[in-house]
């Protein structure tokens, strides 16, 4: 039995593993099988998955679960999240958008991040997001796409960084009127493991962070999981 790694020869057997034999390298140290089988699930599955991911379960729940490695679970939430746009088409422009910020962390807890959103003040669902501190440099991107919808009022909570885009007069700071974007950023939350406030879970990366508010914005829009590409 030849080593995959370093081809040696030197084998040895050891153990079984699922019924099968193991073998262990005595120069490289490798464990391996004699052969391996492709893994295939079906895109049933697959979207099983995704669907307990966006319900509030964490990937290694999903894994106790449904006995699939968790990352191979995050392969699907990555692969299925990267052909989304960051949020769904406006359908109708909004005459009000409430403009929030909703504290995450990525990594650690001192690494914290913001996710800025934007939402009509009459219909339910996120127009638009970006992730970032919470300085203007970021507002920016968020403004330069809420920008162009020309909306009557801004409604925030007073944040200093609003001022410095939104003209005096447009800007209602009230967080009364604010309900809206407090009740999706708390949607997130509630449909989101890595976000919740008291929770083992949490984001790596900012890249699945993105990823994962992608499918569940879609999610809630439309009621469909998309599969994995």
């Amino acid at each position: 039995m030849k080593c995959p790694q370093c081809n040696s020869t030197e084998t040895a057997k050891n153990g079984h593993r699922r019924g099968r034999q193991c073998y262990k390298c005595k120069q490289c140290g490798r464990q391996f099988l004699a052969t391996y089988y492709p893994w295939r699930y079906s895109n049933e599955v697959k979207q099983l998955c995704i669907k307990m991911y966006l319900n509030g379960m964490g990937l290694r729940g999903i894994e106790r679960v449904t006995e699939i490695h968790h990352t191979t679970i995050l392969r699907w939430i990555r692969a299925a999240g990267h052909q989304l746009r960051d949020a769904p088409e406006v359908e109708e422009i909004p005459e009000n958008t409430d403009l929030d910020e909703l504290q995450t962390f990525v990594g650690n807890t001192r690494n914290k991040l913001w996710i800025w959103t934007a939402v009509n003040h009459k219909r339910a669902g996120i127009l638009a997001w970006v992730i970032g501190d919470r300085s203007a440099e970021t507002f920016k991107w968020l403004w330069s796409m809420v920008k162009c919808w020309q909306c009557f009022f801004y409604i925030t909570d007073g944040w200093k960084v609003y001022p410095m885009f939104i003209e005096e007069g447009d800007q209602i700071v009230s967080k009364t009127y604010m309900t809206r974007v407090e009740g999706e950023n708390t949607r997130l939350r509630h449909y989101l493991a890595r976000l919740h406030r008291k929770t083992l879970c949490y984001s790596k990366s900012v890249a699945m962070l993105k990823c994962s508010l992608r499918l569940l914005l879609h999610s809630l829009k439309d009621w469909t999981v998309p599969l994995p590409a």
